[in-house]
Parts: structure tokens; C-alpha cells; sequence
């Protein structure tokens, strides 16, 4: 972006850049104001409370101005900016809010960009927000959030619906790959950061999901208990720290809290959010989150989204029958205009959208994807590749050759192009090496062979493309028959309306998640055509297959495919081969999640955990890419070399692979989620009243203890720690001191590059309970991240840093007087490379002048 910072993608933590000079327009120097007031230079490792507030001129002048057109407007306009409606330029945004004509008040557009702008056109695919936390930067945060506003400006949108920010409670969650860790403190710095970068570019931000929406199953229903403590020192620091960074909108979730829808919730809403966080924003609900009229809109939550169901013909009934004063509906509206005239939102002639700068979104992807890359596992300097491990390679598995982008549901961007891995492998190789490639796990399907039901002597017959005129409607019934039961797959491709098929009788794709909710690697063919898949147990025998193709307005192809075990042993038999050819193998897995749909294991979906026996048993020199939203089970850990997690790595996944495993930069990423050995060995696991909840209720049970802090506080060996990332060098800490000032403390230590090579470090420091706070039975962590700084240092380098350590991180929540109180007394700093490994230690007395 013209304005972005430029950090080294393999950097120290990044600031943002300084715009050139230029005259201000009168929407940009509103947000002057209004960010003068809010920003603060934050230290990495702490979290601003407090408002923010424009300028005392500012403020005084956008109130009359939204006082004046709210006095002119009637109820029916007034309740029409509180509800979405259907966009008549259909852009393919979310959301759209009408505006007032006759008043000059423009519409409102509102997107989808928790990784890239999500409209019709084509967008900068981004790294999932997941991969953007693991480089520990809020610098780079504030980047990808200017990316972000620039370009949903550049497409036309006035609101983001972005940045989530609800923890990484448990690892089953769908929506894991949107948010940014389980830590609070973290997730707080840069959730803060980011909002900071799309607002500087014009675009309203939303924090989302307010409060405790930390999974997807149930998650129109579930009532979430959690005590105050918990609430205050887990969930909603990072909510605070979007508001103490100038938030424009909040946005509702859809779970109840203790009993209360959440946008029903006045304590949420109002109490905390605006009362004691000084919010002066609006708050909107989930798209379908509303339930009521009265309760959700005295509560506190302004707008419903998508529709106006309650807000509509019901609220405008409501208040002329006297059951709902006005004034409500004022104050509601009032909300809503003065975010607007803050970001100059409120003008018919509003200052010129930008141009999408294409290029430079691409610049910004890599860079975050190189960040984050996060090496887990690195046996005998299998990596990087050298030498002839780097000139005879096997890549094998899906995603080596078919890029995987995004998840799925709102993040879920469709780029301008994407470099497969493979390709990018062979690219950075040169024509000297020999990469050959096996798919190992099939996710698209081969053609199928049908038998012509009417005609079963005739040849069979391939439905491998199809191609359907517009206006026409397509028919065939055929036979397949099976020899043997069976595991069958079964996939259509298509490029228009889903054609209907039907497995003796049955659909067979029928409407689910992955109808409304696309991304992933299987839900996309390498020729664009949209991909749905349904797996089914057949008995030996023969089975009829129906299938209804519409051409639509402009005529379509599909291809219908198939799968079953003789196929899968083929695809297998392929890698072995492939690997036992070459020197090294990279094998691609995945796990494919999307909003809408919880995970239900934690083990790689499919067969591929066998395909990775059989290839490491072929191939010992084997590294795993991994290409998943969350923590997932490695049974296969020790067989392999290497494991690089990749996450969803946005449209330049591909060379930012290449690049990391050939050595062209340092894996820079650490984990922000704790990976656990099993399955029945993390928070949530063995106890169904803490996840996925009993009798439509689920709670908090671990409480303030959440992610790391839970495996300390059980001491529960993890299979990778809570800040666990390798370097292709080594580093040393030495001379740890913490000296109290101001209620909080400076750590300072020394970082050495012990190694041969320029590297990342991610350098942590933790501090242990405040035996004043343990006298009176405040829970606390066993031991709680209390700042970070990520490091380039040079081979032999050595750097002196101090982290300081704000009094909020050191307090507690205390629940009988409902504020913070500070962690008085001696505690225990520590500082390393993970929540598991510190070899520093030091003590300091919090609160000594």
C-alpha cells in the first residue's frame, strides 16, 4: 500500500509509516483527531485501557451536525439506518445499509475482510489472521490492517467486518484460522494494531464477536457461563484494547451470556462496553444474531444486520404504540451518524476512493506469510534444502498442487492468482533439479465410468465434461456398479447452478455448510469450477445415479467424479514411489475448516496420517507441510524429518513456502496456540459441560487458566508449547534483570545468535503470581505472557532489550470489588524462547517505590 509500513519480513517489530505531506481532506483530519487521541505509542507485551475521543473541536462540531440531521429525520428514515436491506448495485458485500437521499446521507456498505475484502471481485488474499499472529508484530498487524482498509475503500465498502479477536479456547473450533491466539495479552496488541492500520485508510473497523464466541457448534444457541474474573482477564481484554485503540463498530455475537443473548446483554453492551470502556461507537449484530426489538435495542445493540425483522416494520409499530420512547431510537441513530461524520461517511461527495494497488497486496501477503511460517519440527538440519536434498525432490499431497488460499465462510477471498507450492518448488529448484510430484490424497475425484441405465449393453460413459447450453436442462440416469463394499467419494464440479445427483434415490449433495460457506482446498477445482464432495459406504452391486444439470442464463460444465479404496491404494502406492525416487520429500496435509462447522477430531482429516507412514517408511528425509487452521494430533511426529506449519497462507502461500524451505528467509513464526499430544489432553477435553456444552449450556471451567496457562497449571506436557517455533540458527539468553517502575516492570536480558546464519527470534517473558493477590484467594496463572520482541539478529550478534511489563498485566480482576487490582509482592520473571523453555529467572517486588 502507498502509506503501509515496510517492515523487514523477517524484522524487528514495525511501526507504522508516516504519510506523505498533503492537505487534509475534512474526513482525514477527523481521523486525525480522533487518532491522536486514541493512539499511543503501545510497548510490545501491553495493552492500553481507556477511551477514545476526537478532538474537543471535532467532537463539538460532528455532534451539531448529527444532532441537526437527526432533528430532520423522520422515524421511518431514522429506523432504516438501524437495519440492512438488499443492495441494489449488488456488490456482494455482507451487508448494506440504505441511506436518506433527500438529506444527502450516502449508503452504508459493509464487507467480510477477516483475511481480504470479501465482494464479488477479485481481492488481496491475505495470510489467515492466525499466520499474522504467529509473527508476534504488531507492526506488522498495523500493515495488514492498512492493506485491508485501503483496499476495501479501493472496492467500494465503508465498513469491515473485522478484526475477530475472541480467543482460541478450544482446538476444535472452526474458526480458529480467524482469530489470533488464546493469549489475552497478545490477541490484545494486536487486535489493537490492526484496527489502528484500517482506520487510518478511512475504513470502519468491527471488533467481533462480543463476548465468549469461541466455537461454531450451537453457536446460534449456546448460553456460555463464565465468571466475572474469567471474563475480564480472558475474553474481553482484547475487545477492551479495540476500543482503547478507536473501534469504529462493535459487532454482537450470536451465543447468549449467562442466560442473555449477547445482543440482548445489557452488562456487555452498555455496563462494560460503554460505561466503564468509554465506547463511542455503535454496536451492530450478527448477520440473523437479533431476537427481539425492545430488549436487544435498549441494550445496546444499534443496528441488525443483515435484515430488519425486529428493527423494521416492528420497532416503527413499536414506538407509535408507545411501548418503545423515541429517544431510544435517537440515541441508536445518533451512534450510527457520528461514526459516520467521523470517517466523513455522512457526505455525498466524499473523498475519491483509492486505487487497488494489486501489487502491492501481493507484496504485503508474502511478507506476512514468510513471517509467519512456523517450524515445528527440524531433525539433523534436514532443513533447508541444499545441496542435492535441494535438487531431487517429491512433493506429494493436494495442497503441493492446488494453493490453499483461505478458509472457509466470511474469510473466504478469491484472489487474482495463486501460485501453487509446487510450482513455486520447481521455480525456486531451477531446471537442474528433477521435482516430481504424486497427489498421495485425493480431494477431487477421477472419472467415473457409468453404465447407461437405459441401454445397459451400450459402452460406459464418462460424465468427466459436461457442457450444458443456457435455457437448457440436462439429464442422465445411469448405473454404477461395485464389486466389492466399499468406501465411495463422490464429486461434482461445476460452473453454474449445483447440478442435482442422486445415489438410488437420494441426493447425494445435499444443501449443508460447504453449500454457502466455500474456500479450502477442496472446495475449488484448478479451473475454477466449484467443488462439492459426499462420502458414502456402497454395498456390492449395482446402484443407479440420476442426474438434473441446469443451464442457466449462461449455460454451464460440470463433471461428475469419484473415489473409492481402489483408487486411494493407487494414489498411495504413486507417492511411495515418487518419495523412494527422490533424495527429499515435502508432503503437503491439510485439515479444512470453516465457519458455520466445528471440527470433530483433531487428527488430519481423511487417510493422509497413513499416507504420511507410508511415505516417511519410503523416504525418511520427509517434511510435512502442514496446512491447517488449528492445532491438529501428530501420532506421526517422530517418523518425519521435518514439520513446517503453514496455516492458511493466503495467495502467496506458494512461494513463501518455497522460500522458507529453501533458506531464502528465516521461519519467522511462532505458535500463538498451545498443540496438544492427544486428543484427551487439552482444556476442553473429558468434561462436555466445558465444550461443546450440556443441555444447550456450556461453561468456562478452566476459568482464567486458558490455553498455556491451563498446561501449566495441570502440568500437562503439550506435543508443541505455546510460543514453540525453530530457527535455522540458534540463540542464547544471558544477564536477565526486572526492575520495578510505575506498578509494572523492565525486564532486560540479552539475546545471542549462537549460530552461523542471520535469524528470527521471538524472545518471551513470563511472570509467575502475586503472593499478595494468592493471600486472599484471587485465582491467578501459574505463570501469564507478559511481553514479547521479536528479534533479527546476525550470526554472533548479541542485543541488550528491555520488555516492559504495564500494571494491567500484572493485576487481577477481583470479582468482590468488580475492578482491577494490582499484583503486589515478589514475583517470578522468567524469559526464553517458549512458554516451556526459559532459562532465565529472576524475582522483582511489584509495587516497591
Amino acid at each position: 500500500m502507498s502509506h503501509a509500513p515496510t517492515p523487514d519480513p523477517q524484522g524487528e517489530p514495525t511501526t507504522a509509516a508516516a504519510p506523505p505531506r498533503r492537505r487534509l481532506s475534512r474526513r482525514r483530519l477527523l481521523l486525525a483527531l480522533a487518532g491522536a487521541a486514541a493512539f499511543s505509542a503501545v510497548p510490545v507485551g501491553t495493552a492500553r485501557a481507556g477511551s477514545a475521543a476526537a478532538g474537543a473541536g471535532a467532537a463539538g462540531a460532528a455532534g451539531e451536525r448529527v444532532d441537526g440531521l437527526l432533528a430532520r429525520l423522520t422515524l421511518d428514515e431514522k429506523t432504516a439506518l438501524l437495519h440492512g436491506a438488499t443492495d441494489p448495485e449488488r456488490l456482494g458485500q455482507a451487508g448494506y445499509v440504505p441511506g436518506v437521499p433527500r438529506l444527502g446521507i450516502p449508503a452504508l456498505r459493509l464487507a467480510d475482510g477477516p483475511a481480504g475484502v470479501r465482494v464479488h471481485k477479485k481481492a488481496t488474499a491475505l495470510p489467515a489472521p492466525v499466520m499474522l499472529a504467529a509473527a508476534f508484530d504488531p507492526g506488522l498487524a498495523r500493515a495488514y490492517g492498512r492493506a485491508l482498509g485501503r483496499e476495501g475503500r479501493a472496492l467500494g465498502q465503508d465498513v469491515l467486518l473485522s478484526p475477530m479477536v475472541n480467543l482460541i479456547r478450544t482446538p476444535y473450533a472452526g474458526r480458529n484460522f480467524e482469530t489470533f491466539s488464546e493469549d489475552p495479552l497478545l490477541s490484545a496488541d494486536l487486535v489493537a494494531e490492526q484496527i489502528r492500520g484500517i482506520q487510518a485508510e478511512g475504513l470502519i473497523a468491527t471488533v467481533k464477536h462480543l463476548a465468549l464466541n469461541n466455537q461454531e457448534r450451537d453457536r446460534m444457541t449456546v448460553d456460555v457461563r463464565a465468571g466475572e474474573q474469567t471474563l475480564h482477564e480472558t475474553e474481553l481484554r482484547g475487545f477492551e484494547a479495540a476500543v482503547a485503540a478507536g473501534v469504529g463498530s462493535v459487532m454482537a455475537a450470536y451465543n447468549k451470556v449467562d442466560g442473555t443473548y449477547a445482543t440482548e446483554n445489557r452488562t456487555l453492551l452498555t455496563d462494560i462496553l460503554r460505561d466503564r470502556w468509554g465506547f463511542d461507537g455503535w454496536v451492530m449484530s450478527d448477520w440473523g444474531a437479533v431476537h427481539s426489538t425492545g430488549p436487544a435495542l435498549t441494550a445496546g445493540c444499534d443496528m441488525e444486520m443483515p435484515g430488519g425483522a425486529h428493527y423494521g416494520a416492528a420497532l416503527r409499530r413499536a414506538v407509535r404504540e408507545g411501548r418503545i420512547d423515541e429517544t431510544v431510537v435517537d440515541t441508536a441513530v445518533r451512534r450510527i451518524l457520528s461514526v459516520r461524520e467521523r470517517f466523513g461517511l455522512l457526505d455525498e461527495q466524499a473523498d475519491a476512493r483509492p486505487e487497488r494497488d494489486a501489487a502491492a497486496g501481493a507484496r504485503l501477503a508474502l511478507r506476512v506469510a514468510t513471517a509467519g511460517a512456523t517450524l515445528l519440527r527440524n531433525e539433523n538440519g534436514t532443513l533447508p534444502l541444499t545441496g542435492r536434498a535441494a535438487r531431487s525432490l517429491a512433493v506429494i499431497g493436494p495442497t503441493g498442487s492446488v494453493p490453499f488460499v483461505s478458509g472457509g465462510g466470511s474469510a473466504h477471498v478469491v484472489p487474482d492468482a495463486a501460485t501453487s507450492p509446487l510450482d513455486a518448488l520447481r521455480t525456486r529448484a531451477g531446471d537442474r533439479a528433477t521435482v516430481t510430484y504424486a497427489v498421495g490424497e485425493d480431494v477431487l475425484g477421477k472419472p467415473l465410468s457409468l453404465g447407461d441405465a437405459a441401454a445397459p449393453t451400450d459402452p460406459a460413459r464418462s460424465l468427466d465434461d459436461v457442457g450444458v447450453a443456457a435455457g437448457e436442462i440436462w439429464t442422465y440416469e445411469g448405473t454404477l456398479t461395485t464389486t466389492a463394499d466399499d468406501d465411495w467419494s463422490f464429486f461434482v464440479h461445476y460452473s453454474g447452478r449445483r447440478p442435482t445427483v442422486t445415489l438410488d434415490g437420494a441426493d447425494l449433495f445435499q444443501a449443508g455448510v460447504a453449500t454457502y460457506f466455500t474456500g479450502g482446498v477442496g472446495g475449488r477445482a484448478a479451473d475454477g469450477l466449484t467443488v462439492r464432495r459426499a462420502d458414502h459406504r456402497l454395498t456390492a452391486g449395482t446402484h443407479r445415479i440420476a442426474v438434473t444439470a441446469h443451464g442457466g442464463t449462461d449455460g454451464q460444465r460440470f463433471r461428475l467424479r469419484a473415489a473409492n479404496g481402489a483408487s486411494r491404494a493407487a494414489d498411495v502406492a504413486e507417492a511411495v514411489a515418487a518419495a523412494r525416487a527422490a533424495h527429499s520429500t515435502i508432503l503437503f496435509a491439510y485439515e479444512d475448516a470453516t465457519e458455520g462447522r466445528d471440527r470433530t477430531s483433531l487428527a488430519l482429516p481423511g487417510r493422509q496420517e497413513a499416507l504420511i507412514r507410508a511415505v516417511t517408511a519410503a523416504n525418511p528425509r520427509t517434511t510435512v507441510v502442514l496446512n491447517t487452521s488449528s492445532a491438529v494430533t501428530m501420532p506421526w511426529l517422530a517418523d518425519t524429518a521435518a514439520v513446517l506449519q503453514m496455516y492458511y497462507p493466503g495467495q502467496e502461500g506458494g512461494p513463501a513456502t518455497a522460500a522458507v524451505l529453501f533458506g531464502d528467509v528465516d521461519p519467522g513464526g511462532r505458535l500463538t496456540q498451545t498443540f496438544p499430544l492427544s486428543e484427551d489432553a487439552h482444556p476442553t477435553a473429558g468434561d462436555p459441560r466445558r465444550y461443546p456444552g450440556v443441555n444447550g449450556v456450556e461453561v468456562y471451567g478452566e476459568g482464567i487458566h486458558v490455553g498455556h496457562r491451563w498446561y501449566d497449571a495441570e502440568d500437562v506436557t503439550p506435543l508443541f508449547p505455546f510460543g514453540h517455533g525453530l530457527s535455522y540458527t540458534t540463540f542464547a539468553y544471558e544477564r536477565l534483570s526486572a526492575v520495578p517502575v510505575d506498578d509494572g516492570l523492565h525486564v532486560t536480558f540479552t539475546v545471542v545468535n549462537t549460530g552461523r546464519r542471520t535469524g528470527i527470534e521471538v524472545a518471551q517473558v513470563y511472570v509467575g503470581p502475586s503472593p499478595d493477590l494468592a493471600a486472599v484467594g484471587v485465582d491467578q496463572p501459574h505463570r501469564l505472557l507478559a511481553g514479547y520482541r521479536r528479534l533479527r539478529l546476525a550470526p554472533g550478534e548479541r542485543r541488550r532489550i528491555t520488555i516492559p511489563v504495564a500494571a494491567r498485566t500484572l493485576s487481577s480482576w477481583d470479582e468482590a470489588r468488580h475492578r482491577w487490582v494490582p499484583g503486589t509482592g515478589r514475583r517470578e520473571v522468567r524469559a526464553g524462547a517458549s512458554s516451556r523453555v526459559l532459562p532465565l529467572r529472576a524475582e522483582a517486588v511489584v509495587g516497591a517505590r
